[in-house]
């Protein structure tokens, strides 16, 4: 049997209650937003440093900001930056440029002018709501019409306001990592004071884009993926089926995340808006600052990466900090470690499951069912309304057998509609029937469960033989005094690659390299043993922890 012919055997394993369907999204997150408004009106939206707003308040912004950003020129279709840590004004931004059928672009404000001026080059916004400390570099840039300069502090409780003013070197450095003077630009309250939208501007449709979202460029240059109205209700409504158990109005989500990055979008701006959830919010993971808010509001729900499961619950059981309120936490982005997956369930007493999705897919395609049927090592079955195929990669219309390695294909409402400004990636990526191809080689057991192998485009070829990083990344990383490890290749003089592994140790350990490939001699086929080991302080990550391998390889090749 092929993988085509698995015909949803994995709705069997799915949680009692979790339908195999879900309706087709027929409102916009406009609507969505404005459903929360009415059903949750007094109870708290969204928390930062104690501060709290409202669903009514939240609202009400939400049309004031809108009614702000109309009268800089934004009109239905125009590209609008966000550049913002997680912060209020950052989910008041999103859904004001939303509610004027425009578009939200989202960036990491940490990124390099270099890198920021690629992106804005690509999607054409002349308007950008950016945080303070970064907006002076984006003003600068070519075609920026307006910049609209957040201070994140103002929406802190008037008491750290103030502590953040003290004469005192702790008190300066505090403020300096939050805010900073910017030139060339407007307060955010200049968008607030001309009143609200008028109710007669029109709202966007379920087909209209919402979102570019930026892929993480981990092999190659970031592409902008645009992102429906439909694909990102489409999702939320695909989580809230997911989780049996959500109780409306009363979860406390906690925003680790970066809501630039598509895990972080749709688990905090979407999916916990639509639940009415308190959503606290972090501008970066600080594990004092989760541990102190969790001491007032613990989170019921945590989406976050294996490193910050592995630290909060280490500090929680230290510090003797209770985090038993935490009945659902959601991992992806990177493989989750069973020690880190029992850590967090012995301390919380909750459930750690596994997933898995893409920019592209808004980003949740599969996970592990929230119950007795997960898989650890797995990440997991189709969501609800979502299909899968494994393919020969060098054929896509050819299907491999169940429980054979091939290139992953995801169809659902959650897939979005192509790359920004590029025909051509998308006519790659997007196969007929509405078919995308993942990039990634998976294996697909006959119960419908996935296992995620290696990315085709970091697949190392030598000799004519393909290696797989992660497979070599699992023997090095067992090695002992080595913390972590990225298996890359590197180009050859007669067309294929060498294959080198670089490591991070342990204080005071000193690696011997003949050691290293002799334990890879003794595991793996000798042309995936690395012919090289190179020894780092640390490896370039992503905002959500992932290891950069292409900045390993290209780091490697400039030396």
């Amino acid at each position: 049997m092929t993988t085509a012919g698995l015909e949803h055997t994995w709705v069997a394993h799915y949680a009692e209650g979790v339908p195999a369907g879900i309706d087709a999204p027929t409102d916009s997150l406009v609507d969505l937003l404005t459903a929360a408004v009415a059903a949750y009106g007094p109870r708290p939206a969204l928390e930062f440093f104690g501060a709290e707003l409202t669903y009514t308040e939240l609202g009400r912004r939400v049309d004031l900001a809108a009614e702000g950003l109309r009268r800089l020129g934004v009109l239905q279709g125009d590209r609008v930056a966000l550049v913002l840590p997680n912060c209020p004004e950052h989910i008041v931004a999103f859904y004001a440029v939303l509610r004027l059928g425009a578009v939200v672009v989202e960036h990491n404000p940490l990124y390099t002018p270099t890198e920021t001026a690629h992106q804005f080059a690509d999607h054409g916004a002349t308007v950008a709501v950016v945080w303070d400390k970064v907006a002076g570099a984006v003003a600068d840039l070519p075609g920026v019409e307006h910049v609209v300069a957040v201070d994140i502090t103002a929406s802190m409780p008037w008491t750290k306001r103030m502590a953040l003013r003290l004469p005192v070197r702790r008190a300066r450095e505090l403020r300096a990592q939050l805010t900073g003077p910017s030139t060339g630009t407007r307060p955010w309250s200049d968008l607030l004071r001309h009143g609200p939208l008028a109710p007669s501007v029109r709202r966007p449709g379920v087909d209209d884009l919402a979102a570019i979202q930026y892929t993480s460029g981990t092999t190659g240059v970031p592409k902008g993926a645009m992102l429906s109205h439909r694909n990102l209700v489409a999702n939320a409504a695909q989580g809230r089926a997911w989780v049996p158990g959500l109780r409306p109005g009363q979860e406390v989500v906690y925003a680790v995340l970066p809501m630039f990055h598509a895990y972080g979008l749709t688990l905090c701006l979407t999916f916990a808006m639509s639940v009415g959830a308190r959503l606290v919010l972090f501008p970066k993971f600080d594990v004092d600052l989760v541990l102190a808010a969790a001491q007032k509001h613990p989170p019921t729900f945590l989406p976050a990466v294996p490193p910050i499961y592995q630290r909060l619950a280490t500090a929680a059981r230290e510090r003797g900090i209770d985090l038993t309120a935490a009945r659902f936490a959601i991992s992806g982005a990177m493989a989750l470690p069973r020690e880190t997956l029992e850590l967090w369930e012995d301390v919380t007493g909750g459930l750690l499951v596994e997933g898995y999705g893409l920019t592209e897919t808004s980003p949740v395609a599969i996970g592990n069912p929230i119950g007795r049927e997960r898989r650890p090592g797995a990440v997991g079955v189709p969501f609800p309304s979502t299909d899968i195929r494994v393919v020969d990669p060098d054929d896509p219309t050819h299907d491999r057998p169940v429980g054979e390695r091939g290139e992953l294909l995801i169809r659902g409402p959650q897939v979005f509609g192509g790359y920004w400004g590029k025909p051509e990636e998308t006519a790659k990526a997007l196969l007929a029937d509405g078919w995308f191809r993942t990039g990634d080689i998976v294996v697909v057991d006959e119960d419908g469960f996935v296992s995620v192998v290696d990315r085709i485009k970091e697949l190392i070829i030598t000799g004519g033989f393909n290696v797989m990083p992660s497979e070599v990344e699992a023997v090095v990383r067992s090695i002992p005094g080595v913390t972590d490890a990225a298996v890359v290749g590197l180009p050859k003089t007669d067309g294929s690659e060498e294959v080198v592994a670089v490591v991070t140790v342990e204080p005071g350990v000193e690696l011997e390299v003949d050691d290293v490939r002799a334990l890879c001699r003794s595991r793996l086929a000798a042309y995936k043993v690395p012919r090289r080991v190179v020894v780092v302080d640390e490896l370039p990550r992503s905002q959500i922890g992932k290891v950069l391998r292409k900045q390993v390889r290209d780091g490697l090749i400039e030396c």
